[in-house]
């Protein structure tokens, strides 16, 4: 529920200032002597210029960081999977259950007092690898800039959404359960599917909001160009939003959220201080992209497909697991709340192997939505180095297989030769 949709704003000049406006804004760019535009440009040597520019120690940091995530990938997995097992094999889970039993008679009541004890005790069982990877290694790589109070109080804020919005998921879940006992694994998969639905129809107006301040863009020298690309895209031209993102870290980003109806485009303000209009323009026409290409939707299909092969799954696992172990858990049955760090833990080790397949699915699409922006903001050069700029947190330059199993966005390299593709292509043609 990662990635989503908006909206944006007009060049209204004429076709042949814009080819002049854009001519000086690239003139503007740093853009190595191979990439620039000749009678013998060559996209390949065009992106080597690229990355040549990047310094050897700035390099060797970003490889550093996005390898280390490789091994944060392993070791969430390690983590969230021992603390499972232990809540089931110590019986942990089922003295939770038992309490919220003995605190109410109510089913409903009881799913929710045990999901309140089973947050909280896994959230503070792993707090030493989540400080570590989301504090301590940010700031070592100077990548954040919250202070410890702030980033454990957007943390806790978390936890609290988590609660909230899990409770009510769990509540309709554990009813199917007891109602559908054969067929729960069917109706347990369209529970979840709508759920997540809901979420990212709430996500921008209600929850977003809670950790950052969201603000329309009102400065029309970088407003107009994004809202004029987004009519020519056949979208209604509505507003840019500006997220504080520096409050929590340097990355620049923009992304899409929302569904039916509450879509918006932002960008977070990092990008509008370090980028130059070309950089912004291409970045805008990538999330216009995501908007007109209808990702959204084909990720919920892609996602929606996924769950009910997972819960297939889960009704293969949970029956085998329980059925050998589950007297020994004292756990009663597949609709027992105390059977939940069991579907918690087969539900890891899915998602865990199917990192590959969602990753070259994501990657897909924001490749065609790279396309898109190319087309629709014509800056080659501004989508080369913001390309460069993500490479502060992003491997710019990785081997096929690294990238096709840890990347769900395109390295560096695969992004910039697409932009000086294009622009080989375009000077062919006279434009």
């Amino acid at each position: 529920m990662k990635r989503y949709l908006a909206l944006f704003s007009p060049l209204l000049f004429g076709a042949c200032l814009y080819a002049q406006g854009a001519a000086a804004a690239e003139e503007q760019l740093p853009v190595p002597s191979a990439a620039q535009a000749s009678d013998h440009f060559d996209p390949l040597a065009a992106t080597n210029a690229y990355l040549a520019t990047v310094p050897p120690d700035k390099k060797a940091r970003s490889d550093a960081y996005f390898e280390g995530g490789y091994w944060l990938l392993l070791w969430d997995f390690l983590a969230s999977a021992a603390v499972y097992f232990l809540l089931l094999s110590t019986g942990w889970s089922a003295r939770m259950r038992d309490l919220a039993e003995r605190i109410t008679r109510f089913k409903p009541l009881q799913t929710f007092l045990y999901w309140v004890q089973f947050v909280t005790v896994t959230s503070v069982l792993v707090f030493p690898l989540t400080a570590y990877e989301g504090f301590v290694r940010e700031h070592a790589y100077g990548l954040a800039t919250q202070t410890f109070g702030p980033w454990l109080g957007d943390k806790l804020k978390m936890l609290a959404v988590g609660i909230v919005l899990g409770g009510l998921f769990l509540i309709v879940f554990y009813g199917v359960l007891r109602r559908a006992p054969r067929s729960w694994w069917i109706w347990g998969s369209a529970v979840t599917i709508v759920f997540q639905m809901f979420t990212a129809v709430i996500a921008p107006v209600y929850i977003a909001p809670l950790f950052n301040k969201y603000t329309e863009l009102d400065d029309p020298r970088i407003k107009d160009p994004i809202l004029s690309m987004a009519r020519a895209s056949g979208i209604p031209a509505g507003n840019v939003y500006v997220m504080d993102a520096s409050r929590q870290s340097t990355r620049v980003s923009a992304n899409v959220s929302g569904f039916l109806g509450t879509e918006r485009i932002t960008l977070n303000d990092n990008l509008l201080k370090r980028c130059t209009l070309p950089e912004i323009e291409t970045v805008m026409g990538h999330e216009i992209g995501h908007y007109v290409l209808n990702h959204v939707y084909k990720q919920v299909l892609f996602f929606g497909v996924l769950t009910v092969l997972g819960f297939a799954f889960l009704r293969w696992a949970v029956a085998r697991a329980l059925t050998r172990w589950g007297g020994s858990w004292r756990v009663r049955g597949v609709d027992d709340v105390a059977a939940l760090p069991l579907f918690a833990l087969l539900i890891s080790i899915y998602a865990f192997v199917l990192t590959p397949i969602t990753n070259t699915y994501i990657r897909t699409m924001e490749y065609e939505a790279d396309i898109f922006g190319l087309n629709a903001a014509n800056q080659p050069d501004g989508e080369a180095l913001i390309d460069l700029k993500l490479g502060d947190y992003r491997k710019l330059d990785p081997g096929p297989v690294e990238e096709f199993v840890f990347f769900d966005h395109p390295s560096g390299r695969v992004r910039i030769h697409a932009a000086m593709r294009w622009k080989a292509e375009h000077l062919r043609s006279g434009h």
